[in-house]
């Protein structure tokens, strides 16, 4: 009898705790947000993402009503910025912003300590940006044929910069070696930023990065545009013909910024983030610096950015095994 008692006691406090745990996580809930929030950008300041983080974060902050923090973590083509939002607690206070190098990742770092996806949950794809082929102008080439013949006449051909191994300007760029025939050796660095610094600066002949921090410096008479890699020429260099106009048919490659949280995140919580970047990609002095660089907003729903993922890492990993890519 007492035994009997003694496991109903047991019973009724499990019982009343996991209610309580269940009152308590539907507070928190209904509570979000009610602290500062981190913008976690896993590449390097100056980049894209970077870029568009504080873009949206004066806006993000007036909708959420609460501090946005921007903080970069950078190493390894992103994976150390995600793997430490992928083991943050999934309570909708620490969000990871991501470059398209987040779907090629799982294919060039081999043994990475967390699931790319499983263990982080999509929020939104934000915006899918031109890339942009750019070169110092001390370089003499202003287009796609003339950067042949100046690879072409030079022993070692010519360099390229990356914002990382495994990034769209360095899948692109290999893609655009084969194309023109030509060799170009590649260089990486963490994040966009530095790596267009290098062009810019003669340290490397080209880069290929998107136009969202591409086109600032472009207009500002820093690099030159010798071509536009998407199916049609972009709106913030109308006079920037595509590499399909210059002769490399069907070549079409953009870059995207998305969203994501960890895994476990409660779903009315993930759908509070989405709501509020959609709400600021709408804020018309947002819209504005977007079409001013180029960039297409998409705002997708967490399941429509869920499917894009699979899907775009479907096909960096065709693309990688069909033409014989070597990653760093």
């Amino acid at each position: 009898m007492k035994n009997t008692l003694q496991k109903v006691v047991v019973a009724g406090l499990i019982q009343f705790c996991a209610i309580g745990l269940v009152n308590a996580q539907n507070r928190d809930v209904a509570s979000y947000p009610n602290k500062p929030i981190r913008i976690i950008n896993p590449l390097a300041a100056g980049g894209a993402v970077d870029t568009m983080a504080r873009m949206l974060a004066p806006t993000l902050q007036e909708i959420l009503g609460q501090p946005i923090v921007i903080e970069s973590k950078p190493g390894a083509g992103g994976t150390i910025g995600a793997n430490f939002v992928a083991k943050s607690p999934a309570d909708g206070y620490t969000i990871l912003m991501v470059y398209d190098t987040f779907a090629v990742n799982p294919h060039v770092y081999k043994n990475l300590p967390f699931d790319s996806f499983k263990d982080l949950a999509p929020v939104t794809e934000l915006v899918k940006i031109p890339l942009v082929v750019v070169a110092g102008n001390k370089l003499p080439a202003n287009n796609l044929r003339e950067l042949a013949d100046l690879a072409k006449s030079r022993s070692n051909g010519i360099t390229f910069s990356s914002g990382g191994a495994g990034s769209s300007g360095h899948l692109a760029a290999e893609l655009l070696k084969t194309n023109l025939g030509i060799e170009m050796t590649h260089i990486p660095y963490k994040g966009g930023g530095p790596a267009m610094t290098a062009t810019i600066g003669g340290e490397t002949d080209i880069t290929i990065l998107g136009a969202v921090i591409t086109v600032p410096q472009i207009k500002g008479g820093n690099l030159k545009a010798l071509a536009v890699l998407g199916k049609k020429r972009t709106p913030a260099l109308p006079q920037v013909p595509t590499a399909s106009e210059q002769g490399l048919s069907n070549f079409d490659v953009s870059s995207w910024v998305g969203v994501l949280v960890p895994a476990g995140t409660p779903a009315p919580i993930i759908d509070k983030i989405n709501n509020a970047f959609a709400q600021a990609l709408k804020n018309p002095s947002v819209q504005a610096r977007m079409a001013e660089q180029g960039n297409e907003v998409v705002a997708s729903s967490p399941a429509q950015f869920g499917v894009f993922l699979n899907q775009e890492s479907a096909k960096w990993a065709k693309v990688i095994k069909d033409n014989n890519i070597q990653l760093d």
